[in-house]
Formats: structure tokens, C-alpha cells, sequence
């Protein structure tokens, strides 16, 4: 019973140090905050919480801007229509979608670089001057995606209410924050296109696999289970990954 008395003891001797230790860093806390009653301190706030957001979504705006959504989409209708369950696994497909989004924004990645970062990394142009170059080069890359695809009439969705009804607007009227989701829509609508295109084949192999069960009268049979294996060996004979890689890669060239 001693053992507890002289632990309790130690923690009633210890408790005013603990508690000014606890006042003093909550002190320190304070005072390395902004004072959010001054107009200096809401706006040193608000600029913080403005950052932090940009740091969050930035990842998914940059992948809005490059051909990763075209990608991804297309090999998850690819995997549905092989009716592979998860295989590949997702972080495969997405992993496989970020590197070939990577060799295919390479050229897009080193003019920004050359640009724009390289020189205001040097001091050579203002920040303003390298945002302008950098958003000009990828801007590029998004107007001539949206052209190939003969979706300009997308970018009109976006536009604001007095821009909108001009028949002969020019890109460089069309601001950035209308062209990156109208750049998204039309890569949907490519990639959904393709998707169907590498869809087709399988759905004609799962009405012949049904077909012929109904007919056998094996209709408790899962015409999954038998198509599968059918449609697997149609892709490997195909070679269908490199016919899918390769149709991806060059549809952005």
C-alpha cells in the first residue's frame, strides 16, 4: 500500500508545475496565433484556410488537365467488360493510368519547365510572367484535345451568361476555370466512346454464351461463367492490352 500513497503523493507535489507548464504553452500557443479580433489577423487566417484548400483539391484539378481521365475511365469499362471482378486491381489500373498520363504530358511538362518554372526558378521572369506561360502551355494542350474531338460547343456550357451567346468566340476569350471542365466533358465523351468500341466484342461473346445455354436448356447456369474464359482468350490471342495501351497513347498524338 506504500507504493500507491508515495505515487499519489509525487502527483499532488507535481500538479502546480504540471498546471503552469500547461498555462505556459497554452500562452505560447496564443501568441504565435493571429489576433483574430484586428481586420490583420481574420485576413492572415483566411489566407491560410484559402492555401490549405488549394493544397487539397490541387491534385485532382491537376489531373483534370491531362489525359488522365480518358485513360482511367477507359480501362475500368475495359475491366467490366472482361467481367474480371477486381482484376486488375484497382491501384494497378490507377497506377498504370498515372504513368501513362506521365509519358504522354511528358512534352507538355517540359515546356512548362522551359517556360516557365526553370526561368522564375533563375529569377529571370516574375512569378505573374511564368503563371501566364504555364497556363498558356497547357491550355494548349486541352484546346487542341477538345478540337481533335469536335467538341468546341462544350466550352459554350461553361461560359458566362454574356459570353454564351457569342457565335464567333475566339479560345483566347474562353477563360481557364470555363475551359477545364469543358475539357473534362469532352474527354468523358471520348472515352466512353473508346470504351464502347473495346466493350462490343465481349458483349457479342456473352449473347453467343447465353444463346447457347438457353437453347441447351441449362438455364441455371451463369453464362458469366462460361464467357469468361472465352473472352479472356479472345484478349490474350488479340493481345489486347498492347491493342488498348497503344489506341490510348495515340489517341492524343
Amino acid at each position: 500500500m506504500r507504493a500507491p500513497a508515495a505515487i499519489l503523493t509525487l502527483l499532488l507535489a507535481a500538479a502546480p508545475a504540471l498546471a503552469g507548464a500547461e498555462t505556459q504553452a497554452g500562452a505560447g500557443l496564443a501568441g504565435a496565433l493571429p489576433d483574430v479580433q484586428t481586420p490583420e489577423g481574420v485576413s492572415t487566417i483566411l489566407q491560410w484556410v484559402l492555401i490549405v484548400t488549394v493544397l487539397s483539391v490541387a491534385p485532382a484539378i491537376v489531373l483534370m488537365v491531362t489525359c488522365f481521365t480518358r485513360i482511367i475511365v477507359v480501362l475500368g469499362l475495359l475491366r467490366q467488360a472482361l467481367a474480371t471482378q477486381q482484376l486488375p486491381p484497382n491501384s494497378v489500373l490507377f497506377a498504370l493510368a498515372v504513368l501513362m498520363t506521365l509519358v504522354v504530358m511528358a512534352p507538355v511538362y517540359a515546356d512548362v519547365y522551359g517556360q516557365a518554372v526553370g526561368p522564375y526558378l533563375r529569377g529571370q521572369i516574375p512569378r505573374a510572367r511564368a503563371l501566364e506561360a504555364a497556363d498558356g502551355r497547357v491550355r494548349g494542350f486541352m484546346i487542341d484535345q477538345i478540337e481533335r474531338a469536335g467538341n468546341a460547343r462544350d466550352v459554350y456550357l461553361f461560359l458566362p451568361g454574356e459570353q454564351a451567346g457569342k457565335p464567333d468566340l475566339q479560345w483566347a476569350q474562353v477563360p481557364t476555370l470555363s475551359l477545364i471542365p469543358a475539357y473534362a466533358v469532352s474527354e468523358l465523351k471520348v472515352a466512353f466512346f473508346m470504351g464502347f468500341q473495346f466493350y462490343l466484342p465481349f458483349v457479342v461473346i456473352d449473347m453467343l454464351v447465353a444463346a447457347v445455354l438457353v437453347s441447351m436448356g441449362m438455364l441455371m447456369l451463369p453464362p458469366v461463367l462460361i464467357s469468361l474464359p472465352f473472352k479472356l482468350l479472345l484478349f490474350v490471342l488479340a493481345d489486347g492490352w498492347h491493342r488498348v495501351v497503344g489506341t490510348l497513347m495515340q489517341s492524343f498524338s
